[in-house]
């Protein structure tokens, strides 16, 4: 992509950004419902992605009642993104005052200088969180870099106070010693890591997921608790309710499958409860174990987005069954 290019998609974006930004919360998100539906109206890969993870995920809803799943989560989707412009440009006060109820607020408490580990998934509101959790005292968020926006969303992530640690060994080294200083360390746990190293297979909603061994070294080096945290987006923009979860036992193991499995089923936590609004059309299974079927192949139609599910579950279950 020319550097032409480049800016003058910046400009796009950040001129969005601008219009969105004085819209009340209720008519940003109608318009996610619009603009949902009409990008769940034809065929595309990422519609054809999201049925494929909720068909593996959900195996006991019908095709009917997945297909509406999927919909719906179209619509959360969308609006995801267009309210970042609200929860980023609006005064921090106006955007924390959207929080109408904390549940399970107590896992967020710690003894004095004890650090925390914050896990937010691609769920529900997801930036909210990160503005929540800086409000409550300093946090360290582990931060990838984006193609986009790269200068805007540091800056908005950050303006609460927060630190953001590039995801290379240096930010790890800075999560750490935030975590021996006592403070949240607030990190993504359903991202596909690149590389091999620090990451195995382990089981999402039954099926085998590349997930990341970073939380369980965190926590074993620090001896610090872990928990699970998420925004749910309310009905008609009327706000949204935070989430606070423990983890699942295990996530500290020495055993690295065994804590792989409780991160993941904490996520699982999360997505039950309001699964409409987790991110589907993400490609969380595109890195498959070895003699296994690829996930995102194949025609873009509801039919064969089903039946590649229904192959890929059916090699997971064979295989199961060969161990």
């Amino acid at each position: 992509m020319s550097r032409l290019t480049h800016a003058l998609t910046e400009l796009s974006l950040r001129a969005v950004l601008r219009l969105l930004a004085p819209l009340p919360l209720p008519l940003i998100h109608r318009l996610g419902s619009l603009l949902g539906w009409i990008a769940v109206r034809w065929p595309n890969r990422q519609r054809r992605n999201a049925l494929i993870n909720i068909a593996l995920c959900f195996p006991d809803l019908s095709p009917t009642e997945q297909r509406h799943l999927r919909d719906r989560t179209f619509a959360e989707f969308s609006k995801t993104y267009l309210e970042i412009a609200y929860l980023w440009r609006r005064p921090i006060e106006q955007v924390l005052g959207l929080v109408r109820e904390v549940r399970g607020a107590e896992w967020l408490d710690r003894a004095p200088g004890q650090g925390l580990i914050v896990l937010s998934p691609h769920h529900g509101a997801w930036e909210l969180v990160g503005l929540y959790l800086a409000a409550r005292g300093h946090s360290t968020f582990f931060y990838k870099p984006q193609q986009y926006l790269d200068e805007l969303i540091r800056t908005s992530r950050a303006r609460n106070g927060a630190t953001l640690a590039p995801i290379t060994a240096r930010g790890i080294r800075v999560l750490i010693e935030a975590l021996e200083r006592g403070e949240c360390v607030g990190i993504l746990p359903d991202q596909e890591p690149k590389a091999d190293k620090g990451a195995i297979f382990a089981p999402f909603f039954g099926i085998p997921a590349f997930s990341m061994l970073l939380v369980n070294r965190l926590a074993r080096r620090t001896q610090v608790p872990v928990i699970f945290i998420f925004a749910e987006r309310l009905a008609a923009g009327q706000g949204f309710i935070i989430h606070c979860l423990p983890a699942p036992e295990g996530i500290d193991s020495a055993d690295e499958q065994q804590a792989a499995t409780a991160l993941n089923r904490g996520i699982e936590q999360c997505v039950r409860l309001c699964p409409a609004q987790y991110l589907w059309p993400y490609k969380r299974f595109r890195r498959a174990p070895a003699g296994m079927p690829k996930r995102y192949v194949g025609p873009l139609d509801d039919r064969h987005a089903l039946q590649q599910a229904q192959v890929v579950r059916e090699a997971v279950i064979q295989s199961d069954s060969d161990v």
